[in-house]
């Protein structure tokens, strides 16, 4: 399946127009190395993500599951926390938030704790989220750039989260529902709510840096929309979506939609997965100590 072509031509993986599969630079677009060293029609064949929004789909399955059989007595169901793993099992996966991060000196979390999930409910919702807006990003930054932003607006808004736990756990209530509009950060917080709201961040980027006004009118109403949702429901984490908002807004400023994508950004994005895949290792070794038997 990933046989590398040498010769004849391939279509650049930026522009997708026919190119030399031996160019340097495709005369279309100025992408360098446009066949991707002749390996470019085979992750073409994963699709315009190049697999990316299955992995994350697959692997936050997965996870959500054996959350649940590390510890099935921990089982909690009740509300929006429908077959909710417990904390044990989510701090031992790398769940982020100012309990691991300050506590323990569990950093790294702020890569893992987007894979991870509390619920039926939660999972399904981000998961139908993350199909929704990675498509549309793939297609507009390429598959490297929608990695590389996925994965700086989780490490923000899980940094936003544990921070404004931390330091400022009891930020005012703007609004006398319930309690629900507590904005304190999480002390123990996980999801892909955070790049999630870092694909809107970059997709409102683009619309403002193309001219789009129908693509930024549409990301502003989802914006509102899932801000609006996240002060009704409770347990939400509003400072992990304000972070992941601008990590991916941030990001989409230095990976320029209107340029085409680098072959670095290909490498960085592999070195993003390969440092969230260690991430999650690295919470289990280190975690275990604390996790009941």
């Amino acid at each position: 399946m990933f046989e590398r072509q040498k010769t004849g031509s391939v279509l650049c993986s930026s522009c997708g127009q026919l190119v030399g599969v031996n160019d340097e630079e495709c005369f279309h677009c100025g992408r360098r190395n446009p066949s991707m060293w002749g390996f470019g029609g085979a992750l073409r064949a994963l699709g315009r993500d190049m697999g990316f929004i299955k992995l994350v789909i697959g692997a936050s399955i997965v996870l959500y599951i054996a959350a649940l059989a590390l510890d099935p007595s921990g089982i909690r169901s009740g509300g929006m926390s429908l077959f909710a793993p417990s904390v044990p099992a989510m701090f031992l996966l790398g769940a982020s938030g100012g309990m691991p991060a300050f506590e323990y000196g569990r950093w790294w979390t702020f890569l893992s704790a987007g894979w991870l999930h509390w619920g039926v409910i939660h999972i399904g919702f981000n998961m139908m989220w993350v199909r929704s807006l990675g498509t549309p990003t793939a297609e507009i930054y390429g598959a490297g750039r929608m990695i590389i932003i996925y994965t700086v607006a989780g490490i923000v808004g899980f940094l936003f989260s544990s921070l404004a736990y931390w330091y400022a756990p009891f930020i005012p209530i703007l609004g006398p529902l319930l309690g629900l509009l507590r904005l304190g950060g999480g002390e123990i917080t996980a999801g892909a709510s955070a790049p999630i709201f870092g694909l809107l961040g970059a997709l409102l980027y683009y619309g403002r840096r193309s001219g789009s006004g129908a693509v930024s009118r549409e990301m502003v109403s989802y914006a509102v929309f899932l801000g609006i949702m996240g002060f009704i429901i409770p347990g939400v984490d509003n400072q992990a979506h304000l972070g992941g908002f601008v990590g991916g807004y941030v990001a989409a400023k230095f990976l320029d939609p209107l340029e085409p994508e680098r072959g670095d950004h290909l490498l960085i994005a592999v070195i993003c997965i390969a440092l969230t895949a260690l991430s999650i290792v690295a919470s289990i070794v280190t975690g275990l100590k604390f996790f009941p038997t």
